[in-house]
């Protein structure tokens, strides 16, 4: 459902969250004559496709989802997780010893309402053979049972230590782990141990277990768990590609491809093939970042500092370049879209994760953990001064006007397409100081339809408004009949505060010394919706011109915002008359010194 809001239904241009695939192209304001420019290649020349997502996983139709594996899917061994129909970001449902029932609400845990389960076959029941017998207690809303260091309520897993939780991942002849506990505890283990140590210790645990003394017996019991094995870490590879940019995981999994060579043929042509595909994405990665430090390093030259007309006239502005702002709202969505998919879902973990004592351990692989999350945010920093600079630049305050009405458009169509971190990106860039400051300037702007967006961005009662429209967009892509209702870009900035405070403001020890699983099911969720969400491919077409300007052309720095703006519209007062002198002094030192 659409959000309801005061102004609802005052942009007659398009309802909110309406389907544009069949988008009047009315005569714009800003059109200077020419004529439509044709769709052009992807500005990346190839490094990566959108088409190819290097986390080619499969696409959940919601965050999560009832559903548990049934034990027949764990007799079959899919080795390329790409072509599993299984969600494997569905429900989170531990196995608990005993057979599941439905679980109820707990008021205990704000976030149990949306985990369920069914009931397992015993083949993928938890319990090891040596498993303690189960303690139960009840409680207000539900039932507490132990079993071993493991702690359930109402079947839903809510602590354990840490080696359980490793013993838990560990797949057996008759036993492989859900899928969605698979995820949540690679997802969030980082906050505990390094992916190398946990990756080491669970390959030494699996293939240990099959030990009997009787080496004949012990190739036939690792040849029955191998398929199992490399599920998981195809699970692993597919899901988590980046862990192995650290050379010690590549030799681990190396180390375990030459011991299941020794066991299973089969299992070791499955180990190939995913070696294959994990150095593909890898590859692609690579590719990306290249690319992206190139842009950047084109992005980085500085504009004339001091404005003239004969500079100004020279320069380049966005209504040059495109002059409709439904255009610019999809070039946009496509810039948005193809960094959100080099994202990795780790990343956003890895942030609050523990120093790695050898994270300058020097190898091939070697990369920062957080990259490309920062490289998105710097994109949205990018947004916001590039519309300033832009609004900024012109000389005549009928321009400036213009260029100020052509922003709101574009932010009213990423609105409607879906792509919130454009839109206040684009909000965020008009109300800086030098901008906001141009009051002559917007004396001239009908801001009825920016007050309306501003409204929806409003950042009051933890931005309730923006989250009503997130959920509205997130139902639409829910239902959707075409790939463009499915696209949700949420506002990126926000995301990471919430998974921030929601890693803050829980502990992840109890005071028994247990991993407060419950936290790592609320992390798990928050980052599978985000996964849900990039792996959308952009409908738009690509027009290569655009795309180039708007992330190579040079944008003013803080300070040259503010000396433009007071070139545009002098000093009102004393203060800012000292602002400007002190601003032309140091920028011109700064060039000259340049």
């Amino acid at each position: 459902m659409p959000p309801t809001t005061p102004y609802a239904g005052k942009f007659s241009s398009c309802g909110l969250y309406s389907n544009n695939n069949n988008h009047p192209q009315p005569h714009s304001p800003y059109r200077n004559g020419t004529a439509a420019k044709p769709a052009k290649e992807n500005i990346y020349n190839g490094a990566y496709s959108t088409a190819e997502n290097p986390y080619d996983i499969p696409q959940p139709r919601t965050a999560y989802r009832s559903a548990s594996l049934g034990s027949s899917s764990v007799k079959e061994h899919h080795y390329n997780s790409c072509a599993v129909s299984e969600n494997p970001y569905s429900s989170p449902q531990p196995h608990s010893p005993r057979q599941h029932s439905p679980r109820q609400h707990s008021s205990s845990c704000p976030g149990r309402a949306h985990r369920h389960t069914s009931s397992s076959s015993g083949s993928e029941q938890s319990c090891r053979s040596n498993a303690a017998p189960p303690k139960s207690q009840l409680y207000g809303h539900g039932i507490t049972a132990s079993y071993g260091e493991m702690c359930y309520h109402d079947n839903s897993l809510v602590s354990a230590s840490l080696e359980a939780l490793i013993q838990h991942l560990v797949p057996t002849v008759d036993y492989y782990p859900d899928r969605s506990y698979v995820f949540t505890f690679l997802l969030s283990s980082r906050l505990f141990l390094h992916p190398y140590e946990l990756m080491t210790r669970v390959c030494h645990l699996c293939v240990e277990q099959q030990r009997s003394g009787d080496a004949l017996l012990d190739k036939i019991r690792f040849r029955e768990v191998a398929p199992k094995l490399v599920q998981l870490l195809t699970e692993w590879t597919e899901t988590f590609p980046y862990d192995f940019r650290d050379e010690r995981m590549m030799r681990c999994l190396k180390d375990m491809t030459h011991h299941v060579a020794r066991g299973d043929e089969y299992s070791w042509r499955a180990m190939q093939q995913m070696t294959q595909r994990l150095i593909k994405r890898l590859s692609a990665l690579g590719q990306y970042e290249e690319a992206v430090a190139a842009l950047n390093a084109v992005a980085m030259e500085r504009p004339a500092s001091l404005k003239s007309k004969q500079a100004s006239g020279q320069r380049s502005d966005v209504l040059s370049v495109c002059d409709d702002p439904f255009i610019l709202a999809q070039q946009l969505t496509h810039i948005e879209l193809d960094r959100l998919s080099f994202i990795g879902p780790e990343e956003f973990i890895q942030t609050f994760a523990m120093k790695d004592p050898l994270e300058n351990h020097k190898g091939f692989f070697r990369k920062r953990k957080t990259s490309n999350l920062e490289a998105y945010v710097n994109w949205f920093n990018r947004l916001s001064y590039l519309v300033a600079t832009e609004i900024c630049m012109p000389v005549k305050k009928k321009h400036r006007a213009r260029i100020i009405e052509f922003f709101i458009d574009v932010a009213q169509e990423c609105f409607n397409i879906g792509n919130f971190n454009s839109l206040m990106a684009i909000i965020t860039g008009m109300n800086m100081s030098p901008v906001s400051r141009l009051k002559k300037t917007w004396s001239k702007v009908n801001t009825d339809k920016f007050e309306i967006l501003e409204h929806q961005m409003d950042p009051s009662s933890n931005f309730s408004n923006y989250r009503t429209a997130l959920r509205g967009a997130t139902q639409r892509s829910e239902t959707a009949h075409s790939i463009q209702e499915k696209i949700v870009i949420p506002f990126f900035s926000l995301l990471i505060k919430d998974i921030y405070f929601l890693n803050e403001g829980c502990a992840s020890r109890l005071p028994n010394g247990h991993i407060n699983f419950e936290k790592l099911w609320e992390l798990a969720k928050q980052v599978s919706e985000f996964l849900v969400w990039r792996q959308v491919a952009c409908p738009f077409n690509r027009d290569r011109r655009i795309l180039q300007y708007l992330v190579t052309t040079p944008v003013f720095s803080e300070d040259e915002l503010h000396l433009a703006s007071y070139e545009s519209e002098g000093p009102e007062n004393n203060m800012e008359k000292d602002s400007r002198r002190s601003l032309r002094s140091s920028l011109l030192h700064r060039e000259n010194r340049s």
